[in-house]
């Protein structure tokens, strides 16, 4: 069949315009199927239930089921991996947290590149770390910590909820500034790591205050300080670590992410219903019981969060350099 010349142009023009429509109608489509959230640690932790908790409100405003999944393992390496290799249509999403910024610069080789595989999608929350020990440790207060560890090298062990995880980089800081000798013991998450603590199996931790805060006010555990420059809502007659040790500051954040390739259509959709959740009051209040903050804006403010400013502060931070050696040496 002889088409008209004429018309190749307008043929021409429709079907370069194709992909444009395809990716809008993608977006609009999306989602209509569940929806995966991969957590890199165990449940119970503040990633876990911090996961869930946005998850819930993505089910409800998006109409679909928001299902966390836990791929604990190598300091969130194995969930980050499994989010890479995962197609990019938005239907796996990756809890992102201080944990990747850190193994970005702690270990040499990986099977992905962190920040050219995962798409910043939006920032989640803010929060403190927090001193806490069992209670069958005789120390009340950050001094008595340092006097009792001193004490006793060695014999203290300190959990974590991995190597290279937040506790863990906060706990090195404080041995090398107080120049205690405390055992690190990393647990697959800070859920497992608290179970323990609880049951005396280790004495200290500097987990996270959301996943640690309702067992301080059970008496369950014992506060002694928190890891931030300022005392912390949540708890406002716990003082600073820095109140004890000038110059110690360490504070953690969550986000989410995305494989590369994602739709910027499926980013942009997402951010909006995380940052919806974000303003909402009963999640603000929530989020203000857990000792945390909300941590929104767009992927782009995400992006310089988790690529530029979070991994450079690593990269230098004397402690994320204690948690190389530690890695080296359990490899």
């Amino acid at each position: 069949m002889n088409l008209p010349r004429r018309r190749f142009p307008h043929l021409s023009a429709g079907a370069a315009a194709l992909p444009a429509v395809s990716r809008i109608a993608q977006g609009q489509a999306y989602p209509s199927r569940p929806v995966r959230v991969i957590v890199g640690f165990a449940p119970g932790g503040t990633a876990d239930i911090t996961a869930r908790l946005i998850g819930q409100w993505l089910s409800e405003r998006l109409g679909q089921p928001v299902v966390v999944e836990s791929r604990p393992g190598a300091g969130t390496n194995i969930a980050t991996e499994a989010v890479v290799r995962a197609p990019a249509d938005g239907y796996t999403l990756l809890t992102v947290g201080t944990a990747q910024a850190i193994n970005a610069t702690l270990y040499n080789k990986l099977n992905f590149h962190f920040i050219r595989d995962i798409t910043p999608v939006a920032g989640l929350i803010r929060f403190p770390n927090v001193i806490v020990v069992n209670p069958s440790v005789p120390a009340k207060t950050v001094p008595e910590l340092i006097a009792y560890a001193k004490a006793s090298p060695g014999k203290i062990s300190m959990a974590s909820a991995g190597i290279g995880s937040g506790p863990h980089v906060a706990g090195e800081l404080f041995k090398m500034m107080t120049g205690v000798d405390m055992v690190h013991v990393p647990y697959r998450g800070g859920g497992p790591a608290l179970t323990d603590l609880l049951g005396g199996q280790v004495q200290v931790m500097f987990g996270t205050v959301p996943a640690s805060i309702e067992y301080i006010r059970a008496g369950r555990l014992r506060a002694l300080a928190v890891t931030t420059a300022t005392r912390a809502d949540a708890l406002p007659d716990i003082p600073t670590v820095g109140e004890f040790l000038p110059g110690y500051e360490a504070s953690f954040w969550y986000g989410v992410g995305v494989p590369k390739n994602t739709s910027a259509e499926i980013v942009e959709k997402l951010n909006t219903e995380i940052n919806a959740a974000l303003a909402d009051p009963k999640i603000k209040a929530r989020l203000a019981e857990w000792g945390a903050t909300a941590l929104p804006g767009s992927p782009a403010d995400f992006g310089k969060l988790n690529r530029h400013a979070e991994i450079q502060r690593w990269q230098h931070w004397p402690a994320a350099r204690a948690a190389r050696v530690v890695c080296a040496v359990s490899r």
